[in-house]
């Protein structure tokens, strides 16, 4: 359990700055303080690439990853119009990052060397996408309250500081909605439906609330890189501030529903009007976030194989048309 220290090492920014021109790094800021876009061909330090990098391509991942979950449901889903909903959703995911992976590619990395990253384990994504889906409740709830937690985060950092990552995201938030709305409809359906319903989607409720409070990331206190993401308005909120949104918007339609959730001190103080609940295991969280999850080695060899089989797609386009063409004797 998270007892007050670092979760992981703090890096020292001020050592990490020491090297960029102090005229450029003031103006840069005065224009990020001003409100102002980034785009890729203006100047910016070498650390607000590489953040930005790091950030963006782990979102992508966890758009291109957390299909995985939802799309093995698909065929399952319980009747037509669900399944043709599902599919839409899990293609709307993959489409997501798709579009992180080329906000990411203007800061200079390229989309190859992002995907090689992830499939080796160098690159990281959200730890929540590592737990089974093992009903169709399941999957309900990902669609619902993951979703839910992603716009929490997303609208916030659509008002970010760097272009292309704003513009992608304010895409994705419109498309998260409708994903949000349906998970929300299924499981109402299920919690409003046979008693065997209602006892699927309260275990998978019960099931997915542990990582949803690590979806968040660890609290302000105990984060590596939030200081210096707020500082550059990449992010614009704090993960305990997204977390108390989350738990202000969506615990009241949960309790609405009379469903229950697993955690005996979740309450909402009326003094401080902050929720209180049972710290998370963040040690687990770093666990998981190091490869030792539940699912980490069965979804990065889902992703390994999807490569390996488009890579003669991805060669036939790539290569000169001339290559294929075969002489005359």
């Amino acid at each position: 359990m998270y007892g007050g220290g670092q979760i992981f090492e703090a890096p020292d920014y001020k050592e990490l700055l020491k090297n960029e021109d102090p005229e450029q790094l003031a103006e840069f800021e005065a224009r990020i303080d001003r409100g102002e876009k980034i785009e890729p061909h203006d100047w910016m330090p070498a650390l607000y690439r590489k953040q930005l990098i790091r950030m963006i391509e782990q979102h992508a991942h966890s758009e291109i990853i957390g299909a995985l979950p939802e799309g093995t449901w698909i065929t399952r889903a319980p009747g037509f119009k669900r399944k043709l909903a599902l599919m839409a959703k899990v293609q709307d995911e993959v489409g997501h990052a798709q579009l992180l992976y080329a906000a990411a590619e203007t800061l200079g990395k390229s989309r190859e060397q992002m995907l090689d990253d992830l499939i080796t384990g160098k690159s990281k994504y959200s730890n929540i996408f590592n737990y089974p889906a093992f009903t169709w409740a399941d999957s309900t709830v990902i669609s619902w309250l993951v979703d839910a937690g992603a716009i929490v985060n997303q609208l916030a950092n659509s008002k970010g500081s760097y272009g292309p990552y704003c513009r992608a995201l304010e895409r994705i938030c419109a498309e998260e909605s409708f994903h949000l709305k349906y998970g929300h409809h299924a499981v109402i359906h299920l919690a409003t439906g046979s008693p065997i319903q209602r006892k699927m989607v309260q275990e998978a409720l019960h099931r997915w609330w542990p990582p949803l409070m690590h979806f968040f990331g660890p609290p302000d206190k105990a984060s590596v890189h939030s200081e210096i993401l707020m500082r550059w308005k990449v992010k614009m909120a704090s993960n305990d501030e997204c977390r108390q949104q989350f738990l202000d918007m969506y615990v009241p339609k949960i309790w609405e529903l009379g469903l229950t959730l697993p955690d005996p001190n979740l309450k909402k103080n009326q003094e401080t009007g902050q929720w209180e609940y049972t710290e998370p295991d963040w040690e687990e969280f770093k666990r998981v976030i190091n490869g030792d999850g539940p699912l980490n080695k069965e979804r990065l060899a889902v992703r390994s194989t999807a490569e390996s089989r488009g890579r003669w797609v991805r060669e036939a386009l790539l290569r000169p048309k001339a290559e294929y063409v075969t002489p005359l004797a």
